[in-house]
């Protein structure tokens, strides 16, 4: 496993994720209606390519400074400062309630006023804290920095910003632009992940934390200068259009979309809103769980940090190449049909993981992972496509942020819940295969949403002409 693990540190990930990423770019432009690449589209026409590339990063920064490092430290700072597990991860249960309540803000800002300010503050914000992290004396101190602090500012630069925003600047393309601006969130898997393992290994937990801060600031601060609200307000139309293109009918998803979108109000009355949230929130019941828990999992089942640093950064790997597949696969079929099956592919994953590091029967182990990485690659740009589908873009993030309260209370306990089992059993299978069995729960949930009746203004005969 250690041999298999050095080869996937320094051969075969960073050329996958190279290869993902080229790909991406590839699917990404392909379907163009004049048949131009995604780079002459991005310089000489649509700024919303650009945006895409905002949203990588962003969300590489965001996802991966609250998640995919703090396996690596569990270890290091609970044997240092004595703390229990369930203790250390209390911070990340802290940072879901926070998210929940600072999301309900965020997203009805970005509507009325766009993405850009927000990340700024939010650059200073989470690198302050995690700057902060590496003077960490006493168990306050942690929930207060990593928990309220680190995850406000993730919350002003993460996904919420950038996926509400990108749903304004596509319609058609909107599954491959989310499956693309989210392989960030598994590339964070790919490069933090290793990453925060080797720092900490090499000069201890405080230093690493410093270093990691700098380059949040260094990445994000510039980056935020390139956000832009909506392609209205630049004289654009959704997807690229041209106005001669939106003249002779090429808009008419863009205009139906926007025609029949929700408000919160209306979206809160339906059905499909609670089942959506619900289901979604514990179909990625695995991703918060596994990120955080992995390694010591690994390392208490006699495999070493590395390996267990390894086995996310593998998780990673299918889970970034699969999302140009993702893409793809949404913009031809159901979104909500997809979802069940990555909710399958998560739930058979984690009982081949729990089972197979129990009896280190490695083989399995690498297999686990690497199916749970292809279950994980799907979720974020499907969910994105289901609420934009469901709810039109016009106020997608007051609705969006309407529904994080309830998905964020069900992924805070999550982290907390399964160091509270290691504390009291002593390991981590038991809590490993709920997820799973929640999961399941998440299929029947999904399956039972329907597209919701209704709209915020009466339909113009054009555009109902074009339904």
């Amino acid at each position: 496993m250690t041999e298999f693990v050095n080869w996937l540190y320094r051969v075969g990930v960073y050329g996958f994720a190279l290869a993902g990423i080229i790909g991406g770019l590839f699917w990404l432009s392909r379907a163009d209606e004049d048949g131009r690449r995604w780079v002459a589209k991005a310089r000489n026409n649509y700024y919303g390519y650009w945006l895409v590339a905002v949203a990588f990063i962003a969300q590489f920064i965001s996802v991966g400074s609250q998640n995919y490092m703090i396996g690596s430290f569990t270890r290091p700072m609970t044997e240092e400062l004595d703390w229990t597990r369930s203790e250390f991860v209390l911070a990340r249960s802290i940072g879901q309630f926070i998210m929940a309540f600072t999301g309900f803000f965020i997203g009805g800002y970005v509507d009325k006023h766009g993405g850009a300010r927000l990340m700024r503050v939010g650059a200073f914000v989470l690198a302050g804290a995690t700057f902060m992290c590496g003077y960490v004396q006493e168990l306050w101190q942690w929930w207060v920095l990593n928990g309220l602090v680190v995850t406000s500012g993730a919350a002003m630069i993460g996904n919420l910003v950038v996926n509400v925003t990108l749903s304004k600047w596509f319609v058609e393309k909107r599954g491959r632009v989310a499956s693309f601006a989210a392989m960030g969130v598994s590339y964070a898997g790919v490069a933090l992940t290793p990453l925060s393992a080797t720092l900490v290994d090499a000069v201890g937990w405080r230093t690493a934390w410093h270093v990691l801060a700098v380059g949040v600031l260094a990445v994000i601060f510039p980056l935020s200068f390139a956000m832009r609200r909506a392609p209205e307000d630049h004289g654009m139309h959704p997807d690229g259009k041209t106005k001669e293109q939106v003249a002779a009918g090429g808009g008419r998803a863009a205009a139906v979309d926007f025609a029949l979108s929700f408000t919160r109000q209306q979206a809160l009355r339906t059905r499909s809103f609670y089942l959506i949230v619900f289901g979604f929130g514990l179909g990625a019941l695995s991703i918060g769980v596994m990120l955080v828990q992995t390694v010591p999992f690994m390392e208490d089942a006699g495999y070493s940090r590395k390996v267990g640093a390894g086995m996310i950064l593998l998780t990673s790997v299918p889970s970034l190449l699969s999302k140009p597949v993702w893409g793809w696969l949404i913009d031809y079929a159901s979104a909500q049909r997809l979802s069940l099956i990555g909710f399958t592919i998560n739930a058979i994953s984690l009982v081949v993981i729990v089972f197979s590091v129990r009896n280190h029967a490695d083989v399995a182990v690498v297999a686990g992972f690497f199916m749970l990485g292809l279950g994980w690659g799907g979720l974020i740009p499907l969910q994105e496509v289901v609420w934009a589908s469901y709810f039109g873009r016009r106020y997608l993030g007051a609705v969006r942020s309407a529904g994080l309260p309830f998905a964020l209370i069900i992924g805070a306990s999550s982290p907390f819940l399964t160091s509270y089992y290691f504390d009291r059993v002593g390991n981590y299978d038991g809590a490993f295969l709920i997820v799973a069995a929640l999961a399941v729960v998440a299929i029947v949930l999904v399956s039972l949403a329907r597209q919701p009746k209704g709209r915020t203004e009466a339909v113009p005969a054009e555009v109902a002409a074009a339904r």
